[in-house]
């Protein structure tokens, strides 16, 4: 482990400890929604097969660019960044799915998937404005705005 006391970057080292913890939950909840994602897109079958597997797609390839960035965050703190399913298990609300789900069911799940992440960014948000954490809080924001608007594009497939 790094050596705390010399890290001396202007947040104090409880607040980075937290902060980090945040993007611990962050990270473990946006790979475990990528690896769902990436699921869909491998599986999806029915009328929507072609939309589908393109949306799911890019969203499973926007989320593998933003999981490096929120694991470099958490080392730019000084911490370790959880790298394994269990670590991850440990730290997330995303779930598995049971089984292949069909089209419709894949599209509800991801909503669900991206409302848990906004929840956890948006409180990464929070932990970082008080503890003055600029550069999080602006990945905090990048990753609302990111899953705000990959569940609207899921949302607006369950319309007739």
């Amino acid at each position: 482990m790094i050596n705390q006391a010399d890290i001396n970057i202007g947040i104090y080292e409880t607040d980075r400890r937290e902060v980090a913890t945040q993007l611990a939950v962050l990270l473990a909840d946006t790979y475990l929604l990528y690896l769902k994602t990436q699921n869909f897109h491998w599986n999806v079958t029915g009328k929507m097969f072609g939309t589908l597997h393109l949306l799911f797609e890019n969203h499973y390839k926007e989320m593998a660019e933003s999981i490096d960035d929120i694991a470099e965050s958490i080392r730019e703190l000084g911490f370790h960044a959880p790298a394994t399913f269990e670590e991850f298990q440990k730290r997330t609300a995303i779930r598995e799915p049971v089984g292949i789900p069909k089209a419709q069911e894949m599209i509800l799940e991801l909503v669900v998937g991206h409302e848990v992440v906004i929840e956890t960014a948006r409180i990464l948000l929070e932990t970082a404005q008080v503890a003055g954490d600029s550069a999080t809080a602006d990945l905090a924001v990048r990753r609302i705005q990111a899953h705000e608007k990959a569940a609207w594009m899921l949302r607006s497939h369950l319309e007739d």
